[in-house]
């Protein structure tokens, strides 16, 4: 190697030092905490981790680190802490906000009902978890993409899915857009940018990252993508593997999740060590991350706003902690008062409820009258029972479409079966109810 080749590499190799050492001083100087010696101002230079030097060997805790920050705007009796976090609504839209919610816990509670009765096989309720719908919700744009996981309906009810659309799925019938073929509130809208649900945990997240990073490669792209799951799917090594992709591929993808405390029937407290899901996003993977009281849709609905604004501006993931209680059963398969007390539900489904919150922030401004509520919740009760008296009276798709959809031509093997089922039923029809199916 030449003299001035060596020269131009021994100069290159400096600067890449002192910028190396930039970032790792700037990155210390703002969190540092004592690890049982002072660092040095020798820096590794390992390609696995930037870190300083310490002289004596110690066992970091979890305990050594702080808490992230719970933020919110309003508190419990429905006033803003701080008006400069305010969001500054106007009544419309608060009054959308809440009359969404409300409209989704009525359908949830008369749905849940509709289960009990034997008309649906399966449902499951969104109470208690309104505002992380509503909140983030509002905050995006019709084109940005959702991937759900199956508590999220406050999302589509935001984005103008329909009562009809709602029950005609839960019911399977033939105007069910997914034509019967998934599980009761496995929704899905082409139209709402809403991908349909699937009941498999956490396997629409390294979904959600690898369609948020086809997005970065279009050129002047102005939509992201947002990831649903609870505390619960974060266990799943699908979890792990959209974190770690969303943050190495640098995807613009919020990933939002609802920590309602208890997954299916596992308290958080025995679901994960550590500082919830929040804690795993900067120093686990290296995402800038966010954490919100999940019962106020102002703090879900800013948060949202600074974090789709970030992952467009700076083509980076980042993790959405929303907190929450989840007041119903995990599902029509669940019986949580066999393992939370009734006393502690009660709590949420009242003071802490983030309907009752906004209620009370309405009735400060003057924008509430109960009259007006009790009416409107009236009507909705009309419009969901009408709508399950003629949802269940529809035809069910023809029994074959479950050989369709999968594949542009049918396979070999799938015709054998069809055919094979077509015979079965000829030989049996009589114990079949198939006059409820299109022919």
């Amino acid at each position: 190697m030449s003299f001035l080749r060596k020269s131009v590499h021994l100069l290159g190799s400096v600067a890449r030092r002192q910028q190396h050492l930039k970032v790792i001083g700037g990155a210390i100087s703002t969190a540092a905490r004592d690890y049982g010696s002072t660092p040095s101002d020798d820096y590794a230079n390992f390609p696995g981790a930037r870190a300083p030097f310490v002289s004596k060997l110690n066992l970091i805790q979890p305990e050594d680190y702080a808490p992230i920050p719970i933020y919110r705007v309003m508190d419990q009796d429905g006033y803003i802490a701080d008006e400069t976090q305010d969001p500054q609504l106007g009544r419309e839209v608060v009054e959308k906000m809440f009359r969404d919610m409300v409209l989704l816990n009525t359908m949830d509670k008369i749905l849940y009902e509709s289960q009990r009765q034997g008309r649906i096989s399966f449902y499951m309720t969104n109470f208690g978890e309104e505002a992380s719908h509503i909140g983030s919700a509002a905050a995006l744009e019709m084109r940005d993409l959702i991937y759900g996981q199956y508590r999220e309906a406050g999302v589509l009810v935001w984005r103008g899915f329909r009562i009809d659309q709602f029950i005609d799925q839960c019911y399977g019938n033939t105007n069910d857009l997914g034509r019967g073929k998934q599980m009761p509130v496995h929704y899905g809208s082409r139209e709402l940018n809403f991908v349909t649900i699937s009941s498999p945990l956490s396997t629409q997240m390294p979904q959600a990252v690898g369609a948020a990073y086809a997005m970065k490669l279009k050129p002047n792209n102005d939509a992201c993508v947002v990831c649903y799951f609870g505390e619960g799917a974060a266990s799943e090594g699908d979890a792990h593997a959209a974190f770690n992709f969303a943050a190495t591929l640098g995807s613009p993808v919020i990933l939002f999740c609802r920590n309602n405390g208890f997954a299916i029937s596992t308290p958080s407290r025995e679901q994960y060590r550590g500082d919830g899901i929040a804690g795993r996003g900067p120093m686990g993977y290296g995402i800038a991350t966010i954490r919100v009281d999940g019962t106020d849709v102002f703090a879900v609905y800013n948060a949202m706003k600074a974090a789709r604004e970030y992952v467009l501006k700076e083509n980076k993931p980042v993790v959405f902690e929303a907190l929450a209680y989840r007041v119903g059963h995990h599902s029509t398969s669940d019986d949580s008062t066999a393992y939370r007390p009734a006393e502690e539900i009660e709590v949420w489904n009242s003071v802490e409820h983030p309907i009752s919150k906004l209620k009370r922030y309405m009735v400060h401004k003057g924008w509430f009258d109960e009259d007006v509520e009790n009416e409107y919740v009236k009507d909705i009760r009309k419009k969901v029972l009408k709508q399950i008296a003629a949802s269940e009276k529809k035809l069910k798709p023809n029994w074959r479409e479950m050989f369709e959809g999968v594949y542009a031509e049918m396979p070999q093997h799938l015709i054998e079966q069809r055919n094979e089922l077509e015979k079965h039923i000829e030989a049996h029809k009589e114990h079949y109810p198939l006059k409820n199916f299109e022919k």
